[in-house]
């Protein structure tokens, strides 16, 4: 079903004078609905982005260089990323019907490999520095 903030959505992002500064301010508010939306219709979301900031300082912490501190913190960036498009897999498959279809299960299975592979990338990126740090 398609929201009055859709349709609004859409009218704003194609008009044909909206270009430059205009259209990125637009786009700007769209986002930030996105991340609403994430934070309140997605647990894991909210547990990621908590976690986000826990660690964000840590990184600075644990990250002996400044390519080692890069890592730490977009292996976390690579997390949000996943968990995002994972809510808008998941959002799209849920606009299009409630029946269980098997090409609507395999979506949301993707997308959910996607968020696996992101956590354990920060699983595997924060364990090699910490072991660097702490065990060599």
């Amino acid at each position: 079903m398609t929201t009055p903030e859709d349709k609004e959505t859409d009218a704003t992002m194609s008009k044909p004078g909206n270009r430059g500064l205009r259209r990125l301010v637009a786009a700007t508010v769209f986002s930030f609905k996105g991340f609403k939306a994430a934070w309140r219709q997605e647990e894991a979301f909210r547990t990621e982005v908590m976690l986000g900031i826990v660690l964000f300082p840590a990184a600075f912490w644990l990250g002996q260089t400044t390519v080692e501190t890069l890592l730490l913190i977009l292996s976390l960036v690579i997390v949000i990323l996943a968990e995002l498009t994972n809510t808008a897999i998941e959002s799209v498959v849920d606009r299009i019907g409630s029946e269980h279809h098997p090409l609507s299960g395999q979506a949301k299975d993707l997308g959910s490999s996607l968020v696996f592979v992101g956590n354990m990338t920060v699983l595997l990126v924060w364990g090699l520095i910490a072991w660097d740090r702490f065990c060599c």
